[in-house]
């Protein structure tokens, strides 16, 4: 049962949140492109970084700062530059933006955390950057969500934002979130950066073991490309404005905080699989019977990620033999005998045996045909079955699509 209900103001609406976004003269489309998110008072704090070993200079500042301290006031994001793989004059750059925006902002830089996203290699306009702090930290306000989650875009074509509320002890509590991410999008994290806040007051261990799972459950689970990205990161804020008790440890409260906090992180997560550059559909892997939820994450990951599945979907044709290669790939045991396929509600294989497409008697033509039109809708649900066990996961991915390439082919040029 859902005991929540969707809000207005994305990363604003829980409480003693502002934020802004600007152009601050970062992109050359001219775009808004410096967010700022602001607590009015201090947050507990915690993020999920890339796996990669080649990181952005803010995604190490964020994990230096975090470790030093568990809590932040405010987090600034740059589009246009990565800032990655720019050595020390890069570092440097993260460590003065930190400064400047504690400065305008008349807090310590120690309460400031950081993202960028945009092209690796290159540096943050710095001049550009100075002159857009002080015009960000006068725009922020609490109707500023909406401006922010466009400030953090580069390929995306929609922003990503969603507000869940629900009730605490009597009293109101909301989560809030954006995110940005359309290419370059593996399982481990990738070119996304998501950001939550929470009026929720919760313990700093507690609330950095919620974030670890929840992102388990969502980032982690959805692909694009297969490529793993050096600056992403997710950042949650909880300033405990909604003056409900402090959540310290596991609790009716605590599952009903953490199930909120894992649907927004599955929101966000699926609307940056669903807008994957040139994408036309999600799609969304279940995986059941296996002997984990691991082995089942593992097989519904490589499913989602295969190219030849998703080329096959964009292609609007229904080759099961792609998604049974894809499971026999995983690095996961079964046995073939055991292997379900379901195309929605449609049948494909049954205890390892393919079968017909459509059980309403129509000729084997209209039966391909039947498969072919649901692969036309908005969300195509791929299920497999893998055996006995109790395992179950889902996986999250789009279509890939000659615009993929284009896109790619095209990005710094």
């Amino acid at each position: 049962m859902v005991d929540w209900q969707v809000v207005n103001g994305g990363i604003t609406a829980p409480k003693g949140f502002r934020a802004a976004g600007v152009v601050a003269g970062l992109k050359s489309s001219g775009a808004k492109d410096l967010a700022l998110i602001l607590s009015e008072t201090d947050a507990i704090a915690a993020g999920v970084f890339t796996t990669s070993q080649v990181r952005a200079a803010c995604v190490d500042y964020c994990r230096q700062r975090l470790q030093a301290k568990a809590s932040a006031r405010a987090i600034l994001c740059n589009a246009g530059q990565a800032n990655a793989a720019t050595g020390e004059p890069g570092w440097n750059d993260a460590i003065e933006t930190a400064k400047l925006l504690g400065e305008a902002l008349n807090i310590s830089g120690d309460a400031v955390l950081l993202a960028s996203t945009g092209v690796i290699g290159q540096r943050i306009k710095m001049d550009a950057l100075r002159r857009g702090i002080p015009q960000v930290v006068s725009a922020a306000t609490v109707e500023g969500g909406a401006d922010a989650a466009k400030a953090i875009v580069t390929t995306d074509l929609v922003i990503k934002e969603i507000a869940l509320e629900a009730t605490i002890e009597g009293r109101p509590v909301r989560i809030g979130g954006i995110a940005k991410g359309s290419g370059m999008i593996a399982p481990n994290m990738a070119t996304m950066l998501g950001f939550i806040t929470c009026d929720a007051a919760v313990s700093t261990g507690l609330w950095h073991e919620m974030l670890k799972r929840a992102v388990d459950k969502s980032f982690n689970q959805i692909t694009v490309d297969g490529d793993t990205s050096t600056n992403d990161c997710v950042l949650a804020l909880a300033n405990g404005q909604s003056r409900t008790t402090a959540i310290t440890s596991d609790s009716a409260n605590a599952q009903k905080l953490e199930a909120m906090l894992t649907e927004v992180c599955q929101y966000l997560a699926k609307a940056v699989a669903r807008d994957g550059e040139g994408a036309t559909c999600l799609i969304e892997v279940q995986v059941s019977g296996a002997a984990d939820d691991r082995a089942a994450s593992q097989v519904a990951k490589t499913i989602a990620g295969s190219s030849l599945v998703k080329s096959a979907v964009f292609g609007r044709d229904p080759n099961w033999g792609r998604i049974a290669a894809a499971a026999g790939r995983a690095g996961v045991k079964f046995h073939q005998d055991e292997l379900n396929i379901k195309l929605g509600d449609i049948v494909l294989m049954k205890n390892g045996q393919p079968q017909d497409f459509d059980r309403s008697g129509a000729s084997d033509y209209l039966k391909q045909a039947a498969a072919g039109e649901y692969l036309k809708t908005d969300t195509v649900l791929i299920s497999v079955n893998i055996g006995v066990g109790t395992g179950k996961s889902t996986a999250w991915g789009c279509d890939l699509t000659y615009k993929y390439v284009e896109i790619n082919a095209e990005y710094t040029t």
